[in-house]
């Protein structure tokens, strides 16, 4: 049977937008969450989801939008912005959590506007799994630090991101994406590698010289955690900016 609901993705810098369309169900939130979840893995600068062409005929059904900005804050730390124009999906939005989640504009031109300007500077960086891809890791954040102005985020920052680097180049052994990015207060870290096994601390004992390294990142880090990235993972952590 044909989808009741399509989701068009317009690719642009710095603002990616989703246009929804048709009718948005408990059954139709799977397809959209889905579409956000893949577009928000690409880490776009800012993302504008477009209601123009949405029926909502499930109140609860809106509830997809706050689950894709709660999933956007952890990790990318993509700014989300919702156009609303017509009566319908902006009464039901104002009904629920999500106009306080997710801002929401009546004018897709504004939205953009919005989105773009809420857009977080951002350094990226490819690494092979090699033994030196956790220095080129610490000189990454002392780049991004110095750039930013974060002398005191160096040291913390460093040592997180060079046990995430060194979790895939000891677990996964795939090619990964590094990027840091900065959401005042907050400085976050995310490396995307390409295996979709779970990234979870180890337990070593007394005597184990490795291991240590997601127990390390727990520590330091404000929040951590992993999320499916396209054909594999992404693991983050968030650290004061200060």
């Amino acid at each position: 049977m044909a989808s009741r609901i399509t989701c068009d993705v317009h690719d642009a810098t710095p603002v990616t937008v989703v246009r929804l369309a048709g009718s948005l169900d408990l059954t139709t939130t799977r397809q959209v969450y889905a579409v956000l979840d893949r577009c928000l893995a690409a880490q776009p600068d800012a993302l504008v989801v477009d209601l123009t062409g949405l029926t909502v005929h499930d109140q609860l059904a809106v509830a997809v939008f706050v689950a894709a900005a709660r999933r956007a804050e952890g990790w990318p730390a993509v700014p989300m912005v919702i156009c609303a124009p017509h009566p319908d999906p902006a009464a039901s939005l104002a009904a629920s959590t999500a106009s306080r989640v997710v801002p929401v504009r009546h004018d897709c031109d504004e939205a953009a506007r919005v989105a773009g300007a809420s857009a977080v500077p951002r350094m990226r960086v490819r690494l092979e799994p090699v033994a030196a891809a956790c220095r080129r890791a610490r000189e990454l954040v002392a780049d991004a630090c110095a750039r930013w102005d974060l002398p005191a985020a160096v040291e913390p920052a460093s040592i997180v991101l060079s046990e995430l680097v060194g979790n895939v180049v000891r677990h996964a052994g795939t090619p990964m994406q590094v990027t840091l990015t900065l959401r005042r207060p907050w400085l976050h870290l995310a490396v995307v590698d390409g295996s979709r096994d779970a990234a979870e601390p180890g337990r070593p004992g007394e005597r184990d010289e490795g291991g240590r390294g997601l127990l390390l990142v727990r520590e330091l880090a404000a929040r951590w955690g992993s999320a499916p990235a396209g054909d594999g993972k992404a693991v983050w952590a968030t650290l004061p900016a200060n």
